[in-house]
């Protein structure tokens, strides 16, 4: 029986770490997921055990060069952002992971957009908003003036995508979508580094910028090893590849992130405020976007509502959609119109009494009913004054039709799909390596949609 040509894609999310492969058509034959326990920095706060994943990586794929039935012609990554891997001479790691939910500290924040022209000046050319640790660029900057003996130690600080791609390929290479996913480190207006991060010294921490859909090096001396991409980007290109007409694609995780690929607008500071920015295409072309936590939020109250009526962590997978309780929009716009500030904060669920619920299902309802408010607010900063006529959702909310009917119900004008791709963070870190592994035509048949419309 001969081996099946396939690609690799390491998926690192926060909580779930993937292998998946791919066949020449982009089918997945064959997938592994992984959690691990979180480690400690040295200030106690949990972060990635970059140790325990590289392991892990490593001998993952050397058991992958001898599986009988996957002959691997290529290999790429896709990870969460705004996180550094930094590398000594040597190239060990040095430092811990630091997790980008970790307080900044204010002091050295104010001395940061004091010395470089204010906060609205600097989320402007850099598409960021006020972020702290979220901002990648200022975790260099406070290792530079909190851990200056670490920071004198750095050779390379790598994103955490392009860490994984050096973990095989043993080369050191920067992305575009890494750089400019709210990191604070990128000048939209002139595409190139932001003046501060040359006046202190970061840039030359930074590996040469390399193509997306190059070759970062080989591993095995023959298996093209990709040079990774910032996962939400990457979760865009199955829709650039497949549709023309302009879209919304609301990618669905622990971050709900709103992308509007036909929106250039430079970014207002009431957006920016609003937790609004713009990434980087594979292409290098800005993408405006709103973000939301509003997968961890939900992973958060339904461990209360799991508590509180006895039921397993995992019952709300078992929630049938019960339209009686779906609320309307009208039942919810006056929230929407008062509460701005609550936006990009928790949802109101957090302060509900839950024995005030019948039942768990009547309580589930009403949880996504708060999160549906902050998406709609968060959704309409990008999707306002452009011709989108489609919101393309994926991911974990995609499959919950709850979510899907009450998202339909605000957004009549609009058609409304929950897009079902074959993992589109690893699909799209394959696709741009098609070229390198794979001769046949990319299929049209990638994305498959589910229509709900409003009631």
């Amino acid at each position: 029986m001969s081996k099946i040509p396939v690609i690799a894609i390491f998926d690192i999310g926060k909580t779930n770490k993937k292998l998946l492969l791919f066949d020449e058509h982009y089918k997945v034959v064959h997938e592994q997921s992984r959690q691990f326990e979180e480690t400690t920095d040295e200030d106690g706060f949990p972060c990635e055990d970059v140790v325990v994943l590289s392991n892990w990586m490593k001998e993952l794929f050397e058991q992958l060069l001898t599986d009988e039935r996957f002959e691997v012609k290529a290999v790429n990554f896709s990870a969460y952002g705004a996180s550094f891997v930094y590398l000594d001479e040597q190239l060990n790691v040095i430092a811990p992971l630091y997790n980008y939910l970790k307080p900044y500290s204010p002091v050295l924040q104010k001395q940061f957009y004091d010395t470089y022209g204010g906060e609205s000046k600097i989320s402007k050319q850099t598409a960021s908003p006020v972020l702290g640790n979220l901002n990648s660029g200022m975790q260099l900057y406070r290792m530079k003036y909190e851990k200056p003996e670490v920071f004198a130690k750095i050779k390379c600080a790598l994103h955490f995508p392009q860490y994984l791609s050096f973990l095989l390929s043993g080369k050191l290479n920067t992305d575009i979508t890494s750089i400019g996913c709210h990191t604070g480190l990128w000048d939209f207006s002139n595409a190139d580094y932001h003046d501060w991060v040359k006046k202190e010294g970061i840039a030359e921490k930074f590996a040469p910028i390399t193509a997306c859909d190059a070759v970062a090096g080989k591993a095995n001396d023959a298996i093209a090893v990709g040079v990774g991409l910032h996962d939400s980007s990457s979760a865009l290109i199955p829709y650039l590849t497949s549709f023309q007409e302009p879209f919304i694609l609301l990618s669905t995780g622990t971050w709900c992130i709103t992308l509007n690929p036909f929106n250039h607008t430079t970014l207002s500071d009431y957006e920016l405020h609003h937790d609004c920015l713009s990434y980087l295409s594979f292409e290098g072309k800005p993408i405006k976007a709103s973000r939301l936590f509003a997968g961890y939020e939900h992973e958060q109250q339904t461990k209360r509502l799991s508590a509180h009526f006895n039921k397993p962590l995992d019952y709300f997978k078992k929630v049938e959609c019960d339209l009686k309780l779906v609320k309307k929009p009208e039942q919810l716009r006056d929230f929407t119109k008062e509460n701005d500030e609550a936006m990009i904060q928790q949802s109101v669920f957090e302060k509900r009494n839950l024995a005030s619920f019948p039942s768990y299902e009547a309580a589930y309802h009403q949880l996504i009913a708060d999160i549906i408010v902050q998406q709609v607010y968060s959704t309409s900063l990008v999707l306002k004054g452009t011709t989108v006529k489609r919101i393309f959702v994926d991911g974990g909310f995609s499959k919950n039709p709850i979510f899907m009917y009450m998202l339909a119900d605000f957004f009549p004008e609009v058609e409304t799909y929950a897009a079902s791709v074959a993992q589109a963070s690893s699909l799209g870190a394959a696709l741009v390596m098609h070229k390198h592994w794979n001769n046949k035509q990319l299929p049209s048949d990638i994305i498959e949609l589910k229509y709900f419309s409003a009631r």
